[in-house]
């Protein structure tokens, strides 16, 4: 059960609830002192903190201002992510930039990444399909992760999707239930919890499709409060 923060709950306004959660501890793995995000972005293409690396064709780091108010943090890169060594630019990257721009966020001041650095997949046929990562995955690439919170120093960050908020949560937890609420984690990050927006592409009916894009898009405007809070 997650106790509620006590103390600065987040702006009425935008209807999250803001609760405390513990920092998750640091991978064990021993890591390069980056001094900013480029130095970091280039240590990261040797990475070898998992065994993804094999198959992947290149890491995908994150992308954008170093003094960004907001990080997002996706799951892993996609197909197209992994080709072109960007994160969302993909499908689901550009249903993103579509609702962040109707929700009136520049996404060229935001800092875009991922809690997985290399693209997991199963071969099918000439296809790749896409594959969630494990927890250990998921571990090992956090070092990543945290260099960029700790460089970047958001007034939030949005978890999108599962393997984000477990992340940066340390375990996983129900997004369905979760989503909307700020959590507060012991070092002070505040995190905002909500789907990622591979979910929508993957809704058949147009009308579900319609009404799940509009829900996100509101999530999106509560972030834009939040950003500024």
């Amino acid at each position: 059960m997650i106790a509620r923060m006590p103390t600065t709950p987040a702006p009425h306004h935008a209807k999250a609830k803001a609760k405390h959660w513990p920092t998750p501890q640091p991978s064990d793995l021993i890591g390069p002192e980056s001094a900013d995000i480029p130095a970091l972005r280039e240590e990261a293409k040797g990475c070898r903190r998992c065994p993804l690396w094999r198959d992947a064709t290149q890491t995908v780091f994150g992308e954008g201002p170093e003094s960004a108010d907001v990080i997002f943090v996706g799951e892993q890169p996609g197909d197209q992510e992994d080709l072109a060594g960007k994160p969302f630019v993909g499908p689901a990257g550009r249903v993103f930039d579509s609702i962040l721009d109707d929700a009136e966020i520049n996404r060229r001041k935001v800092y875009v990444t991922n809690a997985v650095k290399h693209f997991k997949f199963e071969p099918r046929g000439k296809r790749r399909i896409h594959s969630k990562p494990n927890a250990g995955e998921i571990q090992a690439c956090r070092w990543w992760l945290d260099k960029e919170l700790d460089l970047v120093k958001p007034n939030l960050v949005v978890a999108l999707g599962a393997t984000a908020a477990q992340s940066l949560l340390g375990k996983a937890v129900p997004i369905t239930r979760m989503r909307g609420d700020v959590i507060e984690r012991e070092d002070g990050v505040r995190i905002f919890v909500t789907i990622h927006p591979s979910f929508i592409l993957r809704i058949r009916e147009h009308e579900d499709k319609e009404a799940e894009r509009e829900r996100f898009l509101q999530d999106m405007r509560k972030v834009k409060q939040l950003m500024a809070a």
